[in-house]
């Protein structure tokens, strides 16, 4: 069945299947039609994810194995509910647990899965392990090697795992060493992969699927219809960063995205268009870096090509060099020219196969094209306009295609998300998992013809605002997006604030003092010096990850201990030593100020997520307010016992007056999702009509036949007061909005 609303959980060892099991009432009492489950097949022992997969034939027995699996998806039928997986084609561990592994480290090319892995043996016979801490010859005196449990007279050679981007000769997860990449366009691979998911969905155990990172497959497109063919009608959604103006191909039958789109958009739309120009200033003059996102983008994605992804730029230039249509193609202009493309490509790949050549690619070809010839050398021209020839010609060779469109993905990923935005910090509530870093935002009308292209092509897709892999919660980004509707007074806030945090970095403190700002938990005061310290702790590990992601003053290769120690002191002396009181006093100040308003946001884009066409997926716990920050820390266990207790028992004037708690979002949620439970076709497939009113609102409504409903949300609040219920009201907008109606900042009138 089509799902009405999803749960979103991440199952590990100590959140296993029967712990959701005893949660299955509520999930069912809240609205949920669909629990959609972290990968379920045996990862890594201790995987706190499930990513790291290292037998696809078995349920993994550290989260209940398959009986427990089964126990779960009964408990689900009792409450006319089921179950929806996250797979995992793309890659698996590259691990002594891996035993399709470990046969190709032994037998190498006649290993029976030597084909399932995206291993290049006509570069090497042997297959380079980067697993030694030092350089062999160290460390085979330390002893190092006899402990890594490899077989021996093996198909392998060990190296230093520095070397790894310039010599590995395998396709890993991004630039993850422990990550090996599958080839789903092998038949015999996707068997053995998907047989035990496939014969679950058969069985009726699994009723939906959601593909990880459909982008790192050779042809998307051609392995969503296979699987299509195996699952029949069944939901299936894929992990497709849209940017650009970009949309899913049709053909592809699936039934979506799982959300980011959805996430980036009504992200937009909750910020000022207005407010782009100032805070870019403002940014570049406080820290001396570029004002213009692009500028971070392409010296992130050299700097990513060149000491992540040698070896496959190599590999990748090799292959054209191979099947060019004239000798005179040399490889050092090719390398030239393909890097440029590399560092211009507007979205993540583009979908040539050997029988197609997308005419959908040709825009963002033509920008890469045009990108490559503005900063490439001039004499190169010519060769930028063959490989343009080359993506749109099916006479000439598509496994040149292959190999670039399976670099300019992870090239995308971390060059963007995993160093640009960390280098960035203009507003960080733009910066986000799927976030377009080109648009800060959008007007209520680009957001209505958004959700009507996405009823006439994608009715079906997921609508997220907050996942596993998001970098700031839902209402941490809701309450930051306020700032945008302050632009002037908040710039010279931080400007004051950031000369007060001398000797870090002022991109490092304003990106800190974001961070704070939004993040500060509702129920915490400066008299709460535990809590403090807890959230000290928190914001410390979102610190270490985004100096090292950003790679300028720290690095995961290198960490730069010395600056990495003045930043922690720099946040423990904010947050839990007191040695900058003054300072903190004015921020928690400045937080109460706009903490109404970004709770405003946060309903309006939960009312939005619940009422507008998709399928709405809830993460783990965002029923009540989301302030999470960076993996791990958004996926810390869930209080479900308190969400359990207040679902149903919390009446509207209660949580009106205690909305710091998170009930009140619970409320909104639970009568949403029981709106959508009533009426289904309504949302399934009822219009879209925009309403005309002022920016301050978004305004539409769903009909279907004689069934209809209005929506009404607000937009751009700077502040808000409380009212005598101890609620908020836009000042200077009455007309609007009345103190006494339940929905009063998001609004659902049902006919």
């Amino acid at each position: 069945m089509t799902p009405r609303a999803t749960q979103r959980l991440q199952f590990h060892k100590d959140f296993t299947f029967a712990d959701a099991e005893k949660l299955v009432a509520y999930f069912a009492e809240l609205g949920i039609s669909h629990l959609y489950a972290s990968p379920i097949t045996t990862a890594r022992k201790g995987s706190l994810h499930g990513y790291d997969v290292v037998d696809p034939t078995r349920v993994n027995a550290e989260l209940g194995g398959e009986d427990g699996l089964k126990r779960l998806v009964e408990a689900l039928k009792r409450r006319d509910m089921a179950l929806i997986v996250d797979i995992v084609p793309n890659h698996m561990a590259a691990s002594p647990e891996n035993a399709w592994w470990m046969d190709v480290l032994a037998h190498g090319r006649g290993s029976r899965y030597a084909r399932f892995f995206n291993i290049d043996w006509e570069a090497d016979d042997k297959v380079f392990l980067p697993w030694l801490t030092q350089p062999a010859d160290e460390a085979q005196a330390a002893g190092e090697i006899d402990k890594l449990g490899l077989p021996k007279p093996g198909a392998y050679r060990l190296g230093w795992w520095r070397t790894a981007g310039d010599r590995i000769n395998w396709r890993r997860f991004f630039d993850i060493n422990e990550l090996v990449c599958l080839r789903m366009e092998e038949d015999e691979a996707f068997e053995a992969v998907h047989a035990t998911i496939l014969r679950l969905h058969a069985e009726g155990v699994i009723d939906g699927l959601r593909v990880d990172h459909i982008d790192g497959l050779a042809d998307p497109a051609g392995y969503c219809r296979k699987l299509r063919a195996r699952i029949g009608e069944s939901y299936l959604v894929v992990e497709k960063i849209l940017l650009g103006g970009e949309t899913l191909a049709l053909d592809w039958q699936c039934d979506g995205t799982t959300g980011y789109d959805f996430m980036d958009q009504v992200s937009a739309v909750q910020h000022d268009p207005a407010a782009a120009a100032p805070l870019a200033t403002a940014w570049a003059e406080l820290t001396g870096r570029p004002a213009d996102f692009e500028i971070e983008e392409q010296a992130a994605r050299r700097e990513i090509l060149a000491r992540s992804f040698g070896a496959q730029l190599e590999a990748c230039v090799k292959a054209f060099a191979a099947h060019a249509p004239m000798a005179e193609v040399s490889r050092p202009a090719l390398r030239r020219v393909v890097t440029e493309l590399l560092v211009h490509f507007p979205v993540y790949r583009t979908y040539a196969t050997a029988n197609e050549r997308p005419a959908a690619d040709e825009p963002f070809l033509s920008k890469a094209i045009a990108g490559a010839k503005k900063t490439g050398l001039a004499s190169d021209g010519w060769l930028v306009d063959l490989l343009h020839r080359w993506f749109q010609d099916k006479s000439l060779s598509a496994e040149p295609l292959r190999r670039f469109q399976q670099l300019s993905s992870p090239i995308a990923a971390k060059s963007v998300e995993d160093t640009g935005f960390y280098r960035y910090g203009r507003l960080l509530s733009r910066n986000d998992v799927g976030f377009d870093p080109h648009r800060f935002a959008s007007t209520p009308d680009a957001f209505h013809a958004e959700m009507r292209q996405r009823l006439a092509t994608m009715p079906n897709a997921m609508l997220a605002t907050a996942t596993h892999d998001h970098k700031r919660g839902e209402d941490m980004r809701a309450r930051l997006a306020v700032l945008s509707a302050k632009a002037g007074p908040w710039s010279l806030r931080l400007w004051d604030w950031v000369g007060r945090l001398a000797p870090l970095h002022a991109a490092d403190a304003a990106m800190l003092l974001q961070t704070i700002v939004g993040a500060w938990p509702l129920d915490l005061t400066l008299e709460d010096r535990p809590g403090r310290e807890a959230f000290a702790q928190r914001v410390i590990g979102w610190q270490e990850k985004a100096l090292r992601e950003a790679k300028l003053r720290s690095d995961w290769a290198q960490p730069n201990e010395a600056y990495e120690k003045v930043a922690r002191t720099a946040v423990l002396d904010l947050l839990a030593n007191d040695k900058h009181l003054a300072l903190l006093t004015d921020i928690i100040a400045f937080i109460e100020e706009i903490a109404p308003a970004g709770a405003a946001n946060g309903l309006a884009q939960l009312a939005l997520k619940l009422t507008v066409p998709g399928m709405p997926d809830l993460y783990q716990g965002c029923e009540y307010w989301d302030f999470s920050l960076v993996d791990p820390d958004n996926r810390r266990p869930v209080d479900f016992a308190a969400r359990g207790k207040s679902l149903g028992t919390t009446d509207l004037a209660t949580a009106l007056s205690s909305w710091r708690d998170g009930r009140i979002k619970q409320l909104v949620t639970h009568r949403l999702l029981g709106l959508r439970r009533a009426r289904p076709a309504l949302f399934e497939k009822g219009s879209y009509e925009p309403i005309d009113g002022p920016d301050s609102v978004v305004a539409f409504s769903r009909r279907l036949g004689d069934d209809a409903i209005w929506v009404m949300v607000p937009r751009l609040p700077d502040q808000l007061s409380v009212n005598k219920d101890g609620w908020f009201r836009p000042p200077g907008r009455t007309e609007l909005f009345e103190d006494r109606l339940p929905l009063s900042v998001f609004s659902t009138f049902a006919a």
